[in-house]
Parts: structure tokens; sequence; C-alpha cells
């Protein structure tokens, strides 16, 4: 009898042997300890892995953080209202991961990929994980393409190149996400998919930013990805990878991409949260002492491959809020670090009508400006320092100091620059209308145009450069503009001024 046993026993091991393990259906359970914050504490699961995705009832998923010995800590990606202290849950081994596919341009969808735009499911190509290696170096091109945001101030001053990394910074409420969704709206003619990433923003300031991009006609090359104030801090945290995934998936193809995270200094409260709440150790500011690899493990994978690998770009532009004027903080500092360059905004110029309120002097771009077109570059090399010069001359002027001829001949063509770098929002500039704009105040043509005149004179510049097809085609394809062509067009320029405006 016993040996008989011991046959069938052999046979069925015989037989799972043949059998492959991937049709055997394992399953690893847990109970749940503690749930409360978005995160949730697990007893069991002894071989789970880090970052593996957890089924609650529900279909709840979450994403486990802190291995322990005796539990694990689970961040949850989703309404835990119903899930409780004694529930069972399982391990899905698979990693966070999101569909991508073209079909996700026009939609919005949540960081795990979920629609809620109401206009139906949405089918997806496959699916990539969201935490994944940046590209390695030899993968990479250089970074040659300018991508144009049609703000003056920034294309001429701090231009930014397809691949880059180029922070935005500033005080609340002074035109931060202004500058990103202008530079979507730019983007229309210009062959460049854009990814909008709302993290931890309130419902009704998303759809008011939808209601814009879909007026300009540029929801149909955007995507928009949401994980609004009420989502629970995972869903935040999750967010700004996600959207990189779906980033990578078109830069893959071959596609130029621009990626916004608005913003990331609600990402890093959010993960300061969780870590808090995951018994992590804090640091300063009670920030955990990762936070900076946090922001660098998404960063990092902005960039332009070479066409063996796709000859797509991922540029990225990361926002954060400063406290004060403070960019010595924190956050500030790691992320000024990171990128390749930042854009300033300064409540002071805000405070005077300044729009946008980019601080010139504490702007910079470590890689755009070799991407921009030569004869831009020609023109605004010297605008930066021209410019730094005048503000300083403007607060030495403020003192009632008596002042010669030159030094307010300076002064007036400082105030007509900076007249001309104001511009209205929604409201982008195509670049060579940029150029003319530019080479004719730098070069003294609009020193007699009254201030209240000066945004009329522009438009009349602007019409000339619409109309004048040739002369369009040398700004963009020329190296270098011939001083013949420069006096030429300066000449005509004088000329309707004459016309519209007696001088």
């Amino acid at each position: 009898m016993l040996k008989e046993q011991l046959s069938l026993l052999e046979e069925a091991i015989d037989l799972f042997r043949q059998e492959s393990l991937g049709k055997a259906d394992i399953e690893e359970t847990g109970t749940i300890i503690s749930i409360d914050s978005g995160i949730a504490v697990i007893k069991g699961l002894k071989s789970v892995q880090n970052q593996e995705l957890i089924e609650f009832p529900g279909n709840v998923m979450g994403m486990a953080y802190n291995l322990d010995p005796d539990s694990v800590g689970v961040i949850l990606l989703g309404e835990y209202q119903h899930i409780q202290s004694g529930d069972r849950v399982k391990r899905s081994f698979k990693v966070a991961d999101i569909p991508v596919s073209d079909n996700f341009l026009g939609r919005v969808i949540t960081p795990l990929g979920e629609p809620i735009d109401d206009l139906g499911p949405i089918e997806a190509d496959k699916r990539l994980p969201i935490e994944r290696e940046a590209p390695p170096i030899m993968h990479r091109a250089a970074v040659n393409k300018p991508l144009h945001t049609g703000i003056k101030v920034i294309d001429s001053v701090v231009p930014i190149g397809r691949g880059q990394r180029e922070l935005i910074l500033g005080d609340r409420q002074i035109g931060k996400t202004a500058i990103a969704i202008d530079t979507i709206i730019n983007q229309r003619e210009e062959n460049v998919i854009c990814i909008y990433c709302a993290i931890g923003q309130q419902v009704t300031g998303v759809a008011k930013l939808i209601d814009v991009l879909k007026k300009n006609d540029a929801m149909a090359y955007t995507m928009i990805m949401v994980a609004g104030a009420e989502s629970p801090p995972g869903v935040a945290f999750i967010a700004p990878y996600a959207a990189t995934s779906m980033g990578e998936y078109f830069m893959e193809k071959g596609h130029d991409v621009l990626i916004i995270y608005d913003d990331l200094t609600r990402h890093a409260r959010s993960y300061r949260e969780l870590s808090l709440l995951l018994e992590r150790p804090p640091g300063r500011e009670a920030y955990p002492g990762d936070i900076f690899y946090i922001h660098s493990r998404f960063l990092e994978r902005s960039t332009h491959l070479k066409k063996e690998y796709g000859g797509g770009s991922l540029t990225a532009l990361p926002i954060i809020e400063t406290q004060a004027e403070n960019l010595a903080a924190y956050i500030p500092t790691n992320l000024i670090s990171i990128t390749d360059g930042q854009i300033y905004l300064s409540p002071k110029l805000f405070q005077k009508g300044h729009f946008p309120a980019v601080k010139i002097g504490a702007s910079v771009s470590r890689v755009g400006g070799k991407t921009q077109v030569p004869v831009y570059r020609q023109i605004t090399s010297a605008l930066k320092l021209t410019y730094s010069q005048f503000e300083e001359l403007e607060a030495f002027a403020s003192f009632g100091t008596r002042l010669d001829e030159s030094t307010k001949r300076t002064l007036a063509r400082g105030m007509r620059i900076r007249a001309v770098l104001n511009q209205p929002q929604y409201a982008p500039v195509e670049v060579t209308e940029q150029i003319a704009v530019l080479m004719a105040v730098t070069s003294g043509t609009l020193d007699e145009v009254p201030l209240e005149r000066i945004h009329q004179a522009e438009e009349w510049i602007r019409a000339m450069i619409r109309e004048d097809t040739g002369f369009r085609n040398k700004l963009l394809n020329e190296k270098k503009l011939t001083e013949e062509d420069r006096k030429e067009f300066l000449l005509r320029v004088k000329t309707k001024l004459n016309e519209e405006l007696n001088l």
C-alpha cells in the first residue's frame, strides 16, 4: 500500500516537472495589519520584491516600498476607504507599469493610464514600466535643434534645445504654468508631442487649462496626466515616472516630445509624506535623504537619442515653487543641480506689470544657446549683457542723479527692449517675427518710437515679416545675415514707422 502511494507521488512529481512553471497557478497572499493615509502595512508576502504591485480588495493596487523583516510597507495607488485591517492581499508578480499608444493623444488620464475625460476606453499598444533606466551615454546624441517656446524673452536669452531639461521656478501665482501652456500652444506647427503632468493640483485648475488648450487647437498633439489634490499621495508620487514612460514611448518611435511636470514641489511633499508614514528617517526640512535621487531618476531620462536608437528627443520643463524668492532652499537647489538651466520668475517684475516676469540676470540655459537659429544668435548675442547693464543703470538713475545724453539714450533703448520682451499670455510669437522685432529694437531703429506705441510698432514689423517670404527664409536658413540685408530691412522698418508715426 505504501509502495503504491510513493509510486503515485513520484509520478505526480515527474508530471509537474514536465509542465511549464508558468502554467502553474501560484498565489502568495498576506494580511493587512494597518491601513491609513495612503499606506498599508502587510504581514506575509515573504518573497515580494521592491516596487512590485500588490492586489487589494476591490481591484485597488498598491506598490511595495518598504521591505522589512516581518512586514511590507505598501503605497496605495487608488481609493482605499472600503479596505480594512485583516483583509487579504496577494502578489501580482509584476512591477508598476502604464499602457502606452498613440491613442492617448488628446486624452486626459490618471498615472495608471485610466481615462477620466468621459471619452471612452483607450486601446493600448503595449505596457511600459513606470521606472526605467535612463538611456546610456552611448545612446545619446548632441542637443542640436531648438525648441521654440514662442516667448521672446526665453527664445532670445534662455533658449531651450530639444532634449534639454530647463527648470521653471518662482513664487506662487506669477506665471510659471502660463509659460508652460504658451510653450505647448507654440508647438502646433513644430511637430512636437506634448505631455502635461499635473501633480497635486485642483481639478478646477486643470479643467481651465484643458479648456485653454482646446481653444488653441493644442489638444490634438497633447496628453494630460492628472494626479489631483484629492488623490492618495502614492498616485502623485508615481505620476512623473508614468508620464516620462509615456514620453519615452513616443521618443523611441522618433518623435520630439515635450513633457511638463507641474509641479515638483508638490511631488517632493507627497514623497516626504509617504516616507514619514513609512517611518523612514527624515533629513533636512524633514525630507528623506534620497529626495535628490527621486527627482533625478526621471529627469535623467530626458535626452536626444541617436538615429539608430529611435532619433527622438524628450525635453523636460519641470516647474517648482519657491518661497519668498529663496533659491537656496533644499528642493530648488537640488533641481537646479540636476537640470541644464533655469528660468527664474521674479515677483518684483510681476508686480511692476512685466509679463512674463522672467528675471534675465538669474536665468540661464547651459545647452540651448548652441541650438538657436544662427541669425537669432547673431542678433541677440549681447542682449543679456546689454539688458543687465541697463537694469543696473536704471537702479542708479532712480536716485535722481543728473544724467548725460549717452546715459539717457542707453536708458531709453533699455526701456524699449523691456517693452518688446513683454507679451500677453496665450499669444506665442513665431521665431522669424521675434528675430525681426529684436533686430529693430537692439539696432536703435525704435529709439524714437514713444513707449506707449512700441507694441503697435512691433505689430507692423511682424506683419512685414509675414508678407516677406524671401527674407523669412534667409532668417531661418542662413548662417549669418549680411550687413546689406540687415540695413535694407531696417530701412524698410524706418520708412514704415515714419509713415505711421510721422517721426
